[in-house]
């Protein structure tokens, strides 16, 4: 009714204009609403039946104070129940409609293609965001519970709150914390957890699993078994340290680290090189550095191709 009679506030206002223009069911209602609405202000300055025969009908039959009788001649009864009720109506659906968009605030879609994106979400906790990741959540949390969904790779630094545990749903798993550091990347299906501090509680098929820091869990795309297993892997977040961290690290597990942060196709021909164990730290280097270096250790090969490395 506010908005109706242009009686809204500017940020009332954006609330039923947002929700108009949301889908066209939404638009068929407001202009039902506002049928509605006209009709009701031509009722209350239109009438077919005559008044003062209706109001001389009614005097023969209830006996009224000169006050009240003075007053209802003027103005017809019945016309004013009319008005109220329908203009009830429309004010209580309208209300419902701000009271709806102000308790769901608006999605939030941060999605990153060729490069890697850091996110502040709503309570102060941190996502970096993996190449070709979606991470969805409300502007606000609301509730009890602070929900996001993520299709991709992306490591988090949860804000502890105990009373509002966190939640990321991805795939068919679901990843609960309090406030924690981790890392999800969800690949072809499959879901892999990582946890860098604190315990993270993992649930897919009713079945809940309970990380603790270094410590890594898989799950299969088709497969819904899985298992904690001690994690020794330093290259898992690359994308936000910048680093690659090689601790006695087999050399296939570099060059898939190295083919997804450079966008690039490396491949080692020969499968007696695949497990070879390299020790080093890359800081922020450049492909190539990499490749000289990781020549110059293993005494190996590599050649440029259209469109890959070989290493051989």
């Amino acid at each position: 009714m506010k908005y109706l009679a242009e009686e809204t506030t500017p940020p009332e206002q954006e609330v039923v204009e947002v929700w108009i223009g949301a889908s066209e069911t939404n638009r068929r209602y407001f202009r039902h609403f506002q049928l509605i609405w006209s009709e009701s202000q031509k009722l209350a300055t239109r009438t077919t039946v005559d008044e003062n025969k209706a109001w001389q009908r009614f005097q023969r039959k209830i006996k009224r104070s000169a006050t009240t009788t003075n007053a209802l001649k003027g103005f017809g009864w019945w016309r004013v129940a009319a008005v109220i009720i329908v203009i009830g109506g429309i004010a209580w659906l309208l209300s419902s409609l701000l009271e709806k968009g102000s308790a769901e605030p608006p999605i939030v879609n941060i999605v990153s293609v060729n490069e890697v994106k850091k996110d502040t979400l709503p309570d102060g906790s941190f996502a970096t965001l993996n190449k070709n990741s979606v991470l969805t959540y409300r502007a606000a949390f609301k509730g009890k519970a602070r929900k996001v969904q993520l299709k991709g790779e992306a490591f988090f630094s949860v804000k502890p709150n105990k009373q509002k545990p966190f939640i990321i749903d991805v795939n068919d798993v679901q990843v609960r914390v309090v406030g924690t550091s981790f890392n999800v990347k969800s690949l072809r299906g499959e879901t892999e957890i990582i946890v860098e501090t604190g315990i993270v509680q993992v649930t897919k098929t009713d079945t809940t699993f309970e990380l603790k820091a270094g410590q890594r869990i898989l799950f299969e795309a088709v497969d819904t078994s899985a298992q904690i297993v001690h994690s020794d892997d330093k290259l898992y977040n690359y994308y936000v340290s910048r680093t690659f961290v090689c601790d006695n690290t087999p050399l296939w597990k570099l060059v898939e680290k190295l083919n997804e942060a450079y966008d690039v196709n490396i491949r080692i021909r020969r499968d007696e090189l695949k497990k070879l164990p390299l020790s080093v730290t890359f800081d922020d280097e450049s492909l190539d550095v990499i490749l000289d270096v990781i020549s110059q250790t293993f005494m190996i090969k590599v050649s440029r191709m259209e469109n890959e490395i070989i290493l051989e």
